[in-house]
């Protein structure tokens, strides 16, 4: 195969200068009459050069280039990436987007994996999205958004997840609710999904409901995930008659599930997401969550990466946002007849738990 790329020996050839004068021209290099230097950079313009960042990083040792390595490009992820490209307005740093595409058996690790294979040649540093492991160790500059719980030390930006969690309950329990499930998200190992699960516990804790483990579910990573883990909340002989979601796409699964159960939002089940994405307004009814400043974290995440990379000191290394509740149509108080949603009678084993 041929490629299509234009070299720097055609730049020469079309200038009529050699290529070590498109060199000195491209590294702005002294020795280059003004009318040559002019006639190499239309050249260059004309057939539309662009030097290889791996011939860059070699010379250079910098490619200019920042990486935004995720899991996968979701609704999460592309709101933080608006706020990264953002971030790197007019810095002179070009953004690539690395998305593994791998199934979810492959997870754990992905970052250490791929960033090897970016990391010197083609950026010079990166943003890792929900890492599944500490930073620690890895080498090139990076800054972890929602990151590990290992507590390694690396630069970080995150939203207040605890303080989000405790919003969502205590607004439920506001509501009159007192059946409140949660539907997590793994791994637990993510400083987010330790926090919202904490926030969770200490305000039904501090509202003297006693928590009940059959109302805590893991909703797994894919939609059919989520919609099968609201399924099993919502088929338990006495649902829940709320449930918060620890991310908007669950939520509106679950709305999903609440629906094909033939169970209306917010009349029978109440249910509060965490994200707040573009999506939460587009469904019906519109979804109340806990809204973290995604855009910001991007934003703020890239800025202390190039703070690093210019050998200045980040002002702060482990920098969280605050978050806040956004009241829509999701929620309401619990139904006034609780039998015709939950079930009135229970087997066994479900009889003898302790009722909130």
């Amino acid at each position: 195969m041929t490629s299509n790329r234009v070299t720097i020996r055609e730049v020469a050839a079309q200038a009529g200068v050699s290529v070590a004068t498109v060199s000195k021209v491209l590294n702005d290099r002294h020795g280059v009459a003004a009318s040559t230097m002019q006639r190499v950079r239309e050249a260059i313009e004309e057939l539309g050069y662009e030097s290889s960042l791996v011939a860059r990083s070699l010379r250079n040792h910098r490619t200019n280039v920042v990486g935004v390595l995720v899991w996968a490009i979701e609704p999460y992820s592309a709101e933080l990436l608006k706020g990264v490209a953002r971030g790197l307005k007019g810095t002179g740093y070009e953004l690539v987007v690395y998305s593994t595409g791998a199934e979810a058996g492959g997870r754990v690790g992905w970052e250490r994996r791929y960033l090897s294979r970016l990391s010197g040649t083609l950026i010079d540093g990166a943003v890792l999205v929900t890492p599944t492991v500490s930073t620690e160790g890895i080498g090139s500059p990076v800054v972890a958004v929602d990151p590990h719980s290992g507590g390694d030390g690396g630069w970080t930006v995150a939203a207040d997840n605890h303080r989000g969690a405790r919003l969502a309950v205590e607004y439920l329990l506001g509501l009159g609710h007192r059946r409140i499930a949660f539907l997590g998200r793994p791994p637990r190992d993510l400083e987010s999904s330790r926090q919202r699960e904490a926030g969770y516990r200490g305000a039904l804790e501090d509202a003297g409901v006693p928590f009940d483990p059959r109302l805590l579910r893991n909703a797994g990573y894919e939609d059919n995930e989520s919609l099968e883990a609201a399924r099993t909340l919502l088929a338990l002989p006495r649902r829940p008659t709320a449930i918060f979601a620890a991310n908007d796409v669950t939520a509106i699964a679950t709305m999903e599930a609440a629906l094909t159960l033939g169970m209306r939002v917010p009349d029978d089940l109440s249910v509060i997401g965490f994200d707040n994405i573009p999506e939460a307004t587009m469904v019906e009814p519109a979804l109340t969550t806990i809204e973290q400043p995604l855009q910001l974290m991007g934003q703020r995440a890239v800025e202390t990466l190039l703070d690093v990379l210019a050998g200045r000191e980040p002002t702060e290394a482990r920098l969280m946002l605050p978050t806040r509740l956004v009241v829509r149509g999701s929620c309401a108080a619990p139904p006034a007849d609780p039998s015709r949603v939950v079930g009135l009678t229970a087997p066994e084993e479900d009889a003898a738990a302790p009722a909130p």
